[in-house]
């Protein structure tokens, strides 16, 4: 199967939904997941034994996945060792990248050049991951580069405007929402 499997949470990220429409989002994307995931193992619509073919986690997503759990707790250095894990396994994972770099810029401007490098890496593998032109606008103003934060928020208009709103609150206050992760 194309693609890569990443967490329903992780797709209704972008969305501002109650907890109830996010559950039921999520219920829906699971059971659509598993008919995709049906179909392009060319059964049909079950396995051989008549079950719905569920199939597991890369090691990468099953670490990212930890990671994700661990930003949330604001666990910042051992969610960094998940996604760092993340990405040795599968270097193409776009969303491990940004979310390795959310968190080395989270622990202090010692690690904003390494931060850099990844929300760059992201960029360059998934170019509409609207996420990680937000991040990155808000590690250039924290470097010094308003410019280079300004032209992410221009590419950020395109993608969506709410994190635009976001990242231009933050270029004009200098305070992030340290309600995100």
């Amino acid at each position: 199967m194309v693609g890569k499997q990443v967490d329903t949470e992780t797709a209704l990220a972008d969305l501002k939904l109650g907890d109830e429409m996010k559950s039921f989002f999520g219920i829906c994307a699971v059971t659509a997941w598993t008919a995709i995931s049906c179909l392009a193992s060319g059964s049909g619509s079950a396995g051989s034994s008549g079950q719905p073919v569920v199939k597991t986690e890369s090691p990468a997503v099953a670490a990212y996945n930890q990671g994700v759990a661990l930003m949330k707790a604001k666990q910042f250095a051992r969610a960094q060792e998940k996604f760092e894990q993340a990405v040795k396994q599968d270097s193409g994972f776009a969303e491990a990248h940004n979310d390795l770099a959310f968190c080395l810029r989270k622990q202090g401007s010692q690690n904003f050049q390494k931060s850099l490098e990844h929300y760059n890496r992201a960029i360059a593998l998934k170019p509409n991951l609207a996420a990680a032109y937000e991040y990155r606008g808000i590690l250039f103003v924290q470097m010094g580069r308003k410019a280079a934060a300004e032209n992410d928020l221009a590419t950020l208009r395109k993608l969506n405007s709410r994190l635009a709103g976001e990242l231009e609150a933050y270029i004009k206050t200098g305070k992030e929402d340290e309600d995100q992760y």
